[in-house]
Formats: structure tokens, C-alpha cells, sequence
């Protein structure tokens, strides 16, 4: 078998794991209920995973303390809020991921500090190890008394031996990572402290050590013990992270650092690090939208591994199996951690166990359903699949009578609509007017950094294939076919078309799926109209294949529209395009394109920039007049995707599994 070692047991301290991955532990938001304990939904999102083969669940962060940095946040393991309930709702949880063989370490943290959210800050000041500036917010943090961080210690040891009562095999403690206040106590930059908890990075590491000690001596020595680890800070300044390959003067933690941190973790106890790199002042590492390279934390987890001998965990876009698989055999880690990957396809590790890699529904990273719908709704879900963290309320409805299903459209709409409809045992049929499955997934794909969009395009092509849909390529479907047929039903899901305007000579002013298709040569400059997500993303493609490029935009910033597009995807996006050269006109419209020249108006200045193409990127407009012609013909019609209204991907996936499950 080509992965096999993947699939080699591992032991973190005395605790065996049957394979080589770990879920990641990721925002467990909308996974708790009232009383600090586990609900339905987090039991079956947890449980789901472990069913799917994953090795070691690690849960999503719960608060050891609920008193020093009061604030609301999910599971409460203390014995300070409801130990009881704690322990029975984990131990429900617990006993359904062992029956598949796996293990489940609970998260624990010391507290956000001054990266808190601030919706969750209410009146309360903020804290961290000394008087500092919060990372969103303009407040200087309350520095923390000692003894509120013996408090801390103290309900660490309260926490995890509620968890060992509750049926976890250990824990992960978050963290001297990401910037959270345990890191912010071990970072110099953070930390200003003359006490015995600043200075030396011997003092700075001591709440962390006393973590690990306070849980080894409630727990036993044996109790697993894993540390969520950041080796470098990847901070230029105060709310200031620096980009791949950028050369900085690091302000945090540096390499050299990390490393004899890691050494001295170790020794005060941890039995694994759980190792990546950035902070929230750069927190496009520890959460790397698309632009950041498949596998980019291998690097920084091979140093730690070879100056400690625990294992090592990494996570980082560790979806390709071959990359995972030569990280084993090459030594940059023990254990292969997948966070948004399990969002995607909770059986991740079951299809890649018995040969089934093509079935593996990809992440494509965009951060919507997850970090987006975290940071906007206080909610862990999946763009591409709808069932994630809502396993047991959209589980598949068996279906009373069979019906024939007629789809008009093949992007992600019409396909998911094919795919839900067919498993439940419908008859669907799927008419696209173009070659390809995928519909704007096309496009969109085509950037080197959008290349699981093209890998999305493909498995739904895969998938219809495997559940014997009809599927009719180059055909365009038009009322007269359709009421001339019979079906139980139409969908229509016919997408969108960009929207252009003339700028006098537009032989050279094209879409942005002109370019991307390669329908249109933009030439050696070109200005992209609209700087909106589609708008940045085809500048920055362009820029880094050498061309010349100039965003202009009407609103007064960047990716001012369309949102909420993951913060970590839009601050990362917004930096990577001047750093690749690309200017950029705020507040300016175009006017007139003529000989070469375009005339671009700011205010009361009229600029004029010489370029070879203009491409249109200013959004896109509904195609729905095949619906219309047949809303009042038809008596069950259903409107998708971006026919319905322009949006998103996720949105375009998720009312399709609505409605194709309720037919």
C-alpha cells in the first residue's frame, strides 16, 4: 500500500495511536452548550472523525480558568463552572470515539490576552503579562498578578483531571503558540516583567512549565501532556507579519529561540510538540489561506525534531498524502495533523487507507465555512461540506417516492444538487452548455495558489460519475426542451455572467475570465478594473508571472465588498499585492480607454496610464431568465447558486444540499 506509513502505530508517552494523524484542534465554536459540557452537535462532529480513522482527535480550545479572563467561551472543564456535566457530556463523547479506536486529547488554554476577540471582551480590560497594546483593539492590557497566574495553573490541574474523568487519553495545552497569553508570557517582546515569570527565557517559560507540572501532578506522569508550539513568531512590528520569503528583523521569537524553547519544554514534561509558526500579528501562518504553500511548516518541525526526542506534530495544508508521507519518511515530524481537510471529508483517512484517494473531497482553503463563520457567527462549519459540525441535522433524508430531477447548470450548485439527489436515491438529470463541470470554479482555478478550486471541479465530476448521474456536456437547455420533457421536478442552476460596461475602445478590455481562461492575452500591462476578491486575485497571478499590473477600484480600500471574506485570506491578500508591485488606485473610477491609454479619474485628478489590456473585474450578475420563463409553467422549481444570487462558494454548496435533500 503507497502510504503505509501513515498507517505505522506511534506512541506519545505511554499512549498508543493506531496511525500517523492527528485532527488538528480548531475553534470549537457552536460545540458547547449553556453548562460548559459538550452538545449534541460537538458529540457527533468529534465522533464523526473518529469513525472516518483519524488516530487522535484533539477537541477545539475549552478555558481551563472562566475567572480571570472572564469571558464567554465553549466547554469549561474546571471545577469552578459544572465539573458534572463536564464530565458526563465528555464521557458520552469519549466512549463513542474509542469504539472506533481512536484516541481524543481535550485542548485546555491559559486564555486569549491581548489577541482576545473583541466581541467577547465585554467591559472587561484585557490581560496579558504586561502593559501592552491589545492586537485589534486601542487598549493597553491590565498586566496579570501573580497570583491570578497561579489561579491559572491551579485550573489546569482542575481541568485535565475533569478531563481524565471524562474519558480523554490526555491533553494538549494551548499554548506557547499563535500569540495566545501563555505565548505572550515566553515571547520578550510581549513579556517586559521583572519578576519571576520575566526575563531570562528560562522565567518567561515557567507558566508554562507550571502547567505541565500542576497536570502531571494531578494526573499521573503517565497522563499525556502535548503543547501546542510555535517556533518562530514571524513579526516585523506591532500588528505587522511578515510574508513568505519577505527578509525581516524578527521582533518575536526567532529560530534560534524556538529551538532551545523547545528543548527546555521537553524537559519540563511535555510529551509532544505540536509545532507550526506565525502569531495573530501574522496569523496568516498559523491559519494559511491559499497563498500560503501546501506543507509549509514541514521545515520549521524538522529543527524542533531534531533537537527533542518526543514526537512531533504538523499540520500546515498537510492534505496531499504524498507530502505527508515523505514528511514521515524524511524526518520532519511523527504525526500528520488535519484541521480543515476533516472539516472537508471526515473520512479523509479511511479512503487513503483502502486506495480511495480520488474520493477525497478537497479543502480548497478559502476559510469561509471555518474561520469565517467563527469570526462572524461564532460558529466551526465547511464551505464545501455542508454536513461538517451539523452531522446528525442534515444526515441524508430517505425519500418516500423516487423522482426524476432535471439540473440545468454544472458549477458547484447544480453538482452538489446531482450528487445529494442521487445518494438519496433520486434520478437526477444534468444539462451544462459548456465542456467542463465546475462552472466558475474554472476560472477561479486557475492561479497556481487556487488550485484546489480546479481539484474541487474534478471530484465533482468523479463523484457524478461513480453514482451513475446523466450528465450532458456542451448542450444548453431551453424552456421548450424542458417543458416538452418529463420531470418531477427542475432545478435551475445557471450561475452568473461578469458584468462589463465600455470604455470606448474595447478591443483590449476583457473579463477577468478572459484572462484566467486564456481566451484573452492582457499583454506585458494591464489594469484590472475592481478590487474586489476575483479583481486582487487575477492582479496577483498576473504580477507574479512578471507582468506589469494596476488595480483600480472605486471604494475607498481593497476588498471593500462581498465579504466576509477569513481575515487571515483578506490581510494576507491585501499585503501580498503591493509586495509583488502592484499599484493601486482607491477611490478612483475609470473613464476612457483609447490608443493604449487609460483615463482614471481620483477626485478632481485625471490620471492616464499607459497599458496594453484593461480586464473588468467589478462583479458579476445573475443568469436567471430561464427560471423566470418557466416560473409559472412548472410546479416544482428550484433557483441555485449564483442564478439564485451572487455569492460564494459556500453558499452556492450549502442551498444546494438544502434543497436537493428536501426534495
Amino acid at each position: 500500500m503507497k502510504y503505509k506509513n501513515l498507517f505505522t502505530p506511534i506512541s506519545i508517552g505511554s499512549l498508543k495511536l493506531k496511525n500517523r494523524f492527528a485532527m488538528a484542534p480548531m475553534g470549537p465554536l457552536g460545540l458547547s452548550d449553556a453548562e460548559g459540557g459538550f452538545n449534541q452537535r460537538g458529540i457527533d462532529y468529534y465522533t464523526e472523525r473518529a469513525k472516518g480513522g483519524t488516530g487522535l482527535i484533539i477537541t477545539g480550545v475549552t478555558f481551563s480558568d472562566c475567572k480571570v479572563e472572564t469571558q464567554s467561551m465553549p466547554n469549561c472543564p474546571n471545577s469552578t463552572y459544572n465539573p458534572v456535566h463536564f464530565i458526563r457530556t465528555s464521557k458520552e463523547m469519549t466512549e463513542r470515539v474509542h469504539a472506533y479506536g481512536s484516541k481524543i486529547f481535550l485542548m485546555m488554554s491559559a486564555g486569549f490576552g491581548r489577541v482576545t476577540i473583541p466581541t467577547n471582551l465585554g467591559e472587561f480590560p484585557p490581560v496579558a503579562p504586561s502593559a501592552i497594546p491589545h492586537r485589534w483593539l486601542d487598549k493597553i492590557c491590565r498586566p496579570l498578578e501573580k497570583e491570578e497566574i497561579r489561579s491559572i495553573v491551579k485550573s489546569f490541574g482542575d481541568g485535565a483531571y475533569n478531563a481524565k474523568r471524562g474519558g480523554f487519553d490526555g491533553v494538549e495545552i494551548h499554548a506557547v503558540h499563535e500569540g495566545y497569553l501563555m505565548d505572550q508570557f515566553a515571547i520578550s517582546m510581549f513579556n517586559q516583567r521583572e519578576d519571576e515569570y520575566g526575563g531570562s527565557l528560562e522565567n518567561r517559560l515557567r507558566f508554562a512549565k507550571e502547567v505541565v507540572e500542576e497536570i502531571k501532578s494531578r494526573c499521573g506522569s503517565d497522563f499525556p501532556v502535548v503543547l501546542r508550539f510555535s517556533v518562530k513568531s514571524m513579526i516585523k512590528d506591532w500588528r505587522v507579519g511578515a510574508l513568505p520569503g519577505e527578509e525581516f528583523e524578527e521582533m518575536g521569537r526567532d529560530i534560534d529561540e524556538g529551538l532551545e524553547a523547545a528543548k527546555l519544554l521537553v524537559s519540563y514534561g511535555y510529551d509532544a510538540l505540536d509545532t507550526d509558526v506565525g502569531t495573530y500579528d501574522a496569523w496568516w501562518w498559523n491559519h494559511p489561506p491559499m497563498y500560503q504553500e501546501k506543507g509549509l511548516y514541514r521545515p520549521y518541525c524538522r529543527m524542533v525534531k531534531e533537537v527533542v526526542d518526543v514526537p512531533v506534530l504538523c499540520a500546515g495544508r498537510m492534505d496531499n498524502p504524498d507530502t505527508a508521507s515523505r514528511a514521515i519518511d524524511n524526518g520532519d515530524c511523527d504525526i500528520i495533523s488535519l484541521g480543515r481537510p476533516l472539516l472537508a471529508d471526515p473520512d479523509y483517512v479511511n479512503k487513503l487507507r483502502c486506495g480511495c484517494t480520488e474520493d477525497i473531497r478537497p479543502c480548497i482553503s478559502c476559510q469561509e465555512g471555518c474561520m469565517g463563520r467563527i469570526q462572524e457567527y461564532s460558529m466551526i462549519n465547511c464551505a464545501v461540506n455542508p454536513q461538517a459540525a451539523r452531522e446528525r441535522v442534515t444526515a441524508y433524508e430517505p425519500i418516500l417516492k423516487k423522482k426524476k430531477i432535471l439540473i440545468v447548470g454544472g458549477g458547484v450548485a447544480g453538482c452538489e444538487a446531482a450528487r445529494v439527489l442521487s445518494i438519496r436515491g433520486h434520478e437526477p438529470v444534468l444539462y451544462e452548455k459548456s465542456d467542463r463541470l465546475g462552472g466558475n470554479l474554472i476560472p477561479g482555478g486557475i492561479p497556481d495558489f487556487k488550485e484546489d478550486d480546479h481539484a474541487l471541479a474534478d471530484w465533482y465530476t468523479r463523484q457524478l460519475r461513480k453514482l451513475n448521474v446523466e450528465v450532458h456536456l456542451n448542450t444548453e437547455v431551453t424552456k421548450t426542451d424542458i417543458l416538452s420533457s418529463e420531470y418531477d421536478a427542475v432545478i435551475i442552476a445557471t450561475g452568473s455572467q461578469p458584468k462589463v460596461f465600455s470604455l470606448g475602445d474595447d478591443t483590449h478590455v476583457y473579463t477577468a475570465a478572459d484572462v484566467l481562461n486564456g481566451d484573452k492575452d492582457c499583454g506585458q500591462t494591464a489594469v484590472v478594473i475592481g478590487g474586489g476578491l476575483v479583481g486582487c486575485e487575477t492582479a496577483l497571478w498576473l504580477a507574479q508571472q512578471g507582468k506589469t499590473v494596476t488595480i483600480v477600484e472605486a471604494m475607498d480600500k481593497l476588498l471593500a465588498v462581498n465579504g466576509p471574506i477569513c481575515h487571515a485570506n483578506k490581510e494576507m491578500l491585501e499585503r501580498l499585492i503591493p509586495y509583488n508591485g502592484i499599484r493601486i488606485l482607491t477611490g478612483s473610477q475609470a473613464k476612457q480607454y483609447c490608443n493604449g491609454l487609460l483615463s482614471v479619474q481620483t477626485e478632481d485628478v485625471t490620471t492616464e496610464i499607459s497599458c496594453d489590456s484593461v480586464i473588468l473585474s467589478v462583479g458579476y450578475r445573475e443568469e436567471n431568465a430561464l427560471y423566470h420563463e418557466l416560473e409559472f409553467d412548472v410546479p416544482e422549481l428550484y433557483l441555485l447558486g449564483d442564478a439564485k444570487k451572487v455569492s460564494n462558494i459556500m453558499y452556492a454548496i450549502w442551498d444546494a444540499f438544502e434543497v436537493a435533500n428536501h426534495i
